[in-house]
């Protein structure tokens, strides 16, 4: 059951063959068997009472595609009844008196809600080793990391835990996890999916967006997932649209832009060799390979790394031990309180970005060091329109630079976690769409295989186009289907 696609549950719901609680109460069987610590709170009674709610729509002839399927949600997203904690000990044991417009959107849509993933704290991080409440293993190697920050939702996924799951974007963090889980993920255009609810992180970066097993199950989950909200001051007005319009087009006459600065030294060639079998397969399905430049992609780690940190400085300005979220217990005045309950509350890699955040946000280094990351910023994003302009009509590529590392390896080196966002995090820049897709396995460094995702690069608002490429791709190949060990 749990190695369905969402079309093929969907059938088996509407055609009476299980029913909505019974696949609620499978996943939930298999979550609570698993020792990935992928998730932070389940809560059977709340998730059943769904689960019975989604049948009745079903009895009724009411239901839609998504009706009765479990669903996981990012830690990051608010949720009723359900802890929302950011993986932080911040907000321990916050439970939001409302849902996260993506949350409420999939609820709408007959989706049952199975619990909340683990992820590193305030999305934060490359690894998922940034949780307050502990690493998660990724399934295929459980000696490894699966990414993040988005890693409790991409090994969920891989280990059949969830069908589907939500995920957030910031500098990779569907893309990254997705490919060292063997899942497929896409990062919509910024503004597709609106963050209201989303606990902030990097305002004009964070994007949400779903992780499941192929193409096909990410644009039926997108179908839902974007649209214009008010509430949202960075959501974009844009006709809807259905994102599995492209999924059955041929790929005759694509254009692959190859950017040779993803194909430098630092890219293992276990990870360059599985990504070289994929381009050669697109070619066979008619495409074109062209190469391209994207010359700032080297700077886009010193660019995301003032940038973010800077917004992150301001948005968790408001976890100060006042409003809500943790306070000491012992404090002798109003500022010892603020010190205390932000030392407690936040971990060591968000504490970092934040003092590197307020730093480059102070007075005399604002013009030296923030003005001119957003400047480069712009220069990232115009090397992508030269390229969609006059070379190409996607981009394509590694996702990460290495597979999945083993858990501790760079635990005590922050830079080396953040170089494995390299090839990711100029697309968020410049707020681009962009999805990961499984397409071979490298070799651990001291165990087995391990997943290799390719990354594909659209222009704004080309969700369905890519989509449409991928799902072309998991027609002909099977790297999608394979799940790990035991599974």
């Amino acid at each position: 059951m749990h190695t369905k696609s969402l079309k093929e549950l969907s059938s088996l719901l509407q055609g009476k063959q299980i029913s909505a609680p019974e696949l609620a109460q499978h996943y939930l069987q298999r979550i609570q068997a698993s020792d990935l610590n992928a998730f932070l709170h389940v809560d059977t009674e709340l998730t059943l009472a769904q689960a019975a709610k989604a049948q009745q729509q079903i009895d009724a002839g009411l239901a839609g595609p998504l009706t009765g399927i479990p669903i996981a949600h990012k830690d990051i997203f608010v949720t009723q009844g359900w802890r929302s904690t950011a993986g932080s000990k911040m907000l321990e044991n916050y439970i939001s008196p409302f849902d996260a417009t993506v949350v409420a959107k999939l609820q709408q849509a007959g989706m049952v809600h199975l619990g909340k993933t683990n992820c590193d704290e305030f999305a934060m991080g490359s690894a998922n080793e940034n949780s307050a409440y502990g690493p998660v293993k990724n399934p295929w190697d459980k000696l490894a990391v699966p990414g993040g920050s988005s890693g409790g939702a991409a090994a969920a996924v891989a280990a059949r835990l969830t069908p589907a799951a939500t995920a957030t974007d910031t500098g990779g963090s569907i893309r990254q996890p997705a490919s060292l889980c063997g899942v497929t993920g896409i990062k919509p255009t910024y503004g597709r999916v609106s963050r209201y609810g989303m606990i902030a992180f990097a305002s004009s970066l964070d994007q949400g967006g779903p992780i499941a097993q192929s193409a096909e199950d990410c644009a039926l989950l997108l179908n839902q997932m974007t649209g214009f909200d008010a509430r949202d001051s960075t959501s974009l007005e844009v006709a809807d649209e259905d994102y599995t319009r492209d999924l059955n087009l041929p790929l005759a006459g694509l254009r692959i832009g190859l950017p040779r600065e993803y194909f430098a030294t630092g890219l293992s060639s276990d990870v360059e060799q599985a990504v070289r079998a994929a381009l050669a397969q697109f070619e066979k399905l008619g495409a074109t390979l062209v190469d391209i430049s994207l010359p700032k992609t080297a700077l886009s780690i010193p660019v995301y790394y003032i940038i973010a940190p800077a917004e992150a400085s301001s948005n968790l300005s408001r976890f100060d031990g006042v409003r809500y979220g943790h306070r000491a217990e012992q404090y002798k005045d109003l500022a010892e309180m603020y010190k205390k309950s932000r030392a407690e509350g936040f971990g060591p890699e968000v504490q970092r970005r934040i003092l590197v955040g307020t730093y480059v946000l102070c007075h005399g280094y604002y013009d030296a060091y923030y003005l001119q990351a957003q400047k480069i910023r712009r220069i990232i994003a115009d090397d992508f329109r030269a390229a969609f302009a006059e070379k190409c009509d996607v981009i394509m590529g590694p996702v990460s630079p290495t597979v999945a590392w083993d858990l501790g390896d760079k635990t005590d080196d922050p830079v080396a976690n953040y170089m494995a966002d390299i090839f990711t995090l100029s697309t968020s820049l410049a707020g681009l769409p962009g999805m990961s897709i499984p397409c071979g396995f490298g070799q651990g460094e001291k165990n087995g295989k391990r997943p290799v995702g390719l990354q594909i690069i659209g222009n704004y608002f080309s969700e369905s186009k890519l989509l449409g490429i991928a799902h072309q791709f998991q027609q002909v190949t099977d790297w999608h289907r394979l799940s790990p060990a035991g599974i």
